[in-house]
């Protein structure tokens, strides 16, 4: 039996459905020689201190630092039924298919878990970025052998661990010298909360040192021959502050009183500028929220809400968990299909199409530059939104 290991249970009920994988069984869906089971997130957890030794249940500074010499994981409670289903399938399966999100911690959800329950079977990868049928299919037939992404579970055990050593050891170390200095709660430090903290912290500060002082400037609306213009005036550099800003009112009370009686202005000095603006890259998912923060007040938890729910819901876009905005050049050949359907599903798509051309090549296209993810983009399956 082949075995399809996947991260959420939406997930694997797609890649079943193009499987053909169609009856339930406990836990997975069952089809022609074929399983799909699901993880929920991670099933297992990395185990407290006190699971290595029962002193560790008393907050001590002579035992820090607390560094295992062999790592224990534990099943975690709220989904154990799931962990036995997956652990029955794994011990059945003859060869596996790792089909988790295709970044690190998907790797590392499935990797830790055949390390568990000691599977030893043939793995291979599909590496997913959309879930819609056609990109699944696409990726079943492009299977990757399981050794190729193997390293994404190394560098997800380095971040995991990495972070139960400093947030056990330093929370506790904090904790216990904020007791001797009279302070009796618990101080948590973790490898991003406590830098994230820090600038927030330093954000204020400088809020509040702020000392806000007024400088004054003059716009006057000019016209020359037909053509009218804005120039703003500058005060000489003895009157300004580092930033050219007039710190003298009555200099420029006094300017304002000479231009407001002048019939005309003479022009000293011009410059011209050409600029360039290429255009921009597609999406990653830091600029997609800071973008949808600007102009829709999105905050960024609710905007990757709503990429995830466009991703796993409705299948319109890629994987929004993307750090990279480039695409791969394999995926060209696909852009006139997307294109089209784009312009089925949003009439205003639809009356550009004559002025876009699906054979050019932006520099987005960059096979170097795209990491385990490419930018996000929609999918083929944008045309089910057509009204």
């Amino acid at each position: 039996m082949r075995l399809y290991l996947c991260e959420k249970p939406s997930q694997a009920k797609d890649i079943a459905a193009v499987l053909g994988a169609s009856r339930r069984g406990d836990g997975c869906w069952l089809g022609s020689g074929v399983t799909v089971t699901w993880c929920i997130g991670h099933l297992l957890e990395t185990a407290p201190p006190d699971a290595y030794d029962a002193k560790y249940k008393r907050w001590v500074l002579a035992d820090l630092p607390i560094v295992p010499e062999k790592w224990k994981m534990r099943v975690k409670p709220k989904t154990a039924s799931q962990f036995k289903a997956v652990k029955r399938l794994l011990g059945e399966a003859k060869e596996l298919v790792i089909a988790t999100d295709a970044d690190r911690e998907g790797e590392m959800i499935a990797r830790e878990l055949v390390e568990h329950c000691r599977y030893r079977g043939p793995i291979q990868r599909l590496w997913l970025s959309a879930l819609d049928d056609a990109s699944i299919r696409k990726a079943l037939a492009a299977l990757k052998p399981g050794a190729e992404t193997f390293s994404l579970y190394h560098s997800a055990l380095g971040r995991s661990r990495a972070d139960w050593l400093i947030g056990m050891n330093m929370s506790r170390l904090f904790t216990l010298l904020g007791r001797q200095s009279g302070y009796q709660g618990v101080l948590p430090v973790g490898r991003v909360q406590t830098p994230t903290l820090r600038l927030v912290v330093d954000r204020d500060r400088s809020i509040a040192d702020f000392v806000p002082v007024a400088y004054w400037a003059i716009d006057v609306d000019l016209r020359h021959e037909r053509m009218t213009f804005t120039a703003q005036w500058r005060a000489a550099d003895d009157a300004c502050d580092d930033q050219g800003r007039c710190l003298n009112p009555q200099l420029a009370r006094d300017a304002a009183d000479a231009m407001e009686n002048a019939a005309s202005a003479r022009l000293v000095k011009l410059r011209t500028e050409r600029m360039r603006e290429v255009a921009p890259l597609p999406f990653d998912l830091g600029t997609l929220q800071e973008i949808c923060s600007r102009k829709l007040g999105l905050g960024a938890q609710e905007t990757l809400d709503i990429a995830q729910s466009l991703y796993e819901t409705h299948k319109v876009i890629t994987y929004p968990r993307s750090d990279c905005g480039y695409l791969p050049v394999s995926q060209h050949s696909e852009a006139a299909k997307i294109l089209a359907a784009l312009a089925r599903a949003d009439a205003a798509v639809h009356d550009l199409m004559p002025h876009i051309d699906p054979r050019r090549r932006s520099r987005a296209w960059n096979d170097a530059k795209v990491s385990a993810h490419h930018g996000i983009i929609p999918t083929g399956a944008a045309r089910m939104w057509a009204n």
